[in-house]
């Protein structure tokens, strides 16, 4: 499966974004290889229909589970209906303590 982890940068080592939507960056990680991947979101500065939009490319990489702070109700509704699983953690954390975690 792959989890998608919101990232305020590119790399692990950077501080895990709380916002879903706005999020500047997204960290894919492949639960199966352990590998890890950057993909910019390129809806973060948009005006309108962010979390939507954000939501949309989610199912569009395949993501099984998305770890975020929040998730605004059109993106949830979105990620519910295509049977995405949604995590929230509201600590201050680098992306990567949380794939250590998934990891175990």
């Amino acid at each position: 499966m792959k989890t998608l982890i919101t990232s305020t940068t590119s790399t692990p080592e950077g501080p895990f974004d709380k916002r879903f939507g706005r999020a500047a960056w997204f960290c894919v990680l492949d639960e199966k290889t352990g590998e890890s991947t950057f993909i910019k979101n390129e809806n973060a500065e948009g005006q309108s229909g962010i979390g939507t939009k954000t939501a949309e490319k989610v199912v569009e990489l395949g993501v099984g589970k998305v770890i975020s702070g929040d998730f605004g109700p059109k993106a949830k509704k979105l990620l519910d209906k295509f049977g995405v699983q949604m995590v929230i953690i509201n600590e201050d954390l680098k992306v990567i303590d949380i794939i250590n975690r998934i990891k175990g």
